[in-house]
């Protein structure tokens, strides 16, 4: 296990090579960190890595080839050891390979890179699926980062805002008790595109945007005014912090997948927002968070 850092100036990023996981984004001239700091009492990551399965699979296993697998949710990538390929002053990648290991639950080929670009105060989280063997591979990709919110010391998490991309009403999927799509939608008024953060948006779980809604979620200090924006082009976004704890993080999800719906009863390489890679393709998308 290893940390890296790179850093361009204006903002520094380390990185663990256990899931490839951004632990920190830090402001160069104030010193001040934006990431969560993963405290176990509340949750003890700070922005793992989805890999292969984005959510929770109906009775935590999938159908493939005729044969069952179990795989626990948001699957593998984020508790594996990741190596790293290349790193230079503001940019690094780092790589994990199938093996007899992921080969059990997953049984496909794959090499899946990570890699972290900084751009003046912004950093693009780069995600490549590549499929060395000889037969498709289907799989679900998802970021999970954790915010710092409230953000100044001594305010309380519920003054502050989220945006949504300006949008005047937000449909939301929402989750049952076992961690599945529901038939249940939600659909919230913003004020010009920001809610304020209360409880009640994740008393049932996290707020999951489907249908590419949403294309850049903020969190906004108690003036509004944006601290932290991530921008994606995946079709489902998720907003989540643990529901009852008033936890200090916001998590903002972009996924290319989500949790199967409860009554699903179709194969892996039909879960709903899945990908595929044909044999000796790529697969590339990204995400980026800037600081205000």
């Amino acid at each position: 296990m290893a940390v890296y850092e790179i850093s361009n100036g204006k903002i520094t990023v380390s990185v663990d090579s256990r899931g490839a996981e951004m632990r920190s984004l830090r402001r160069i001239d104030t010193g001040e960190e934006y990431m969560w700091s993963g405290n176990p009492e509340y949750w003890g990551k700070v922005s793992p890595l989805l890999f292969p399965l984005v959510g929770t699979l109906k009775g935590n296993e999938y159908c493939f080839g005729g044969k069952a697998y179990a795989m626990g949710r948001h699957g593998f990538a984020r508790d594996k050891e990741f190596k790293l390929v290349s790193q230079v002053s503001a940019e690094m990648w780092l790589a994990l390979e199938a093996d007899e290991e992921t080969r059990k639950i997953y049984p496909f080929g794959f090499r899946l890179e990570v890699g972290y670009r900084l751009e003046g105060m912004r950093v693009k989280v780069l995600w490549r699926v590549e499929n060395p063997s000889d037969e498709p591979v289907y799989f679900s990709i998802g970021g999970h980062p954790a915010f710092r919110c409230p953000f100044n010391s001594g305010e309380d998490r519920s003054g502050y805002y989220l945006d949504f991309d300006g949008n005047e009403t937000i449909q939301c999927t929402r989750l049952d008790e076992n961690g599945l799509i529901s038939e249940r939608k939600v659909v919230y008024k913003t004020e010009g595109g920001m809610l304020p953060v209360r409880e009640e948006l994740f008393c049932e779980d996290a707020m999951i945007m489907e249908n590419g809604q949403i294309h850049s979620i903020a969190l906004l200090t108690p003036e509004k005014k944006p601290y932290i924006r991530v921008e994606f082009a995946m079709p489902v976004v998720a907003v989540w912090t643990p529901a009852g704890k008033n936890a200090p993080f916001i998590c903002i999800e972009p996924w290319y997948g989500t949790s199967d719906s409860s009554d699903f009863a179709g194969t892996w390489e039909e879960r709903k927002w899945g990908n595929k890679v044909e044999p000796g393709k790529r697969f590339a998308a990204e995400y980026t968070v800037d600081i205000g």
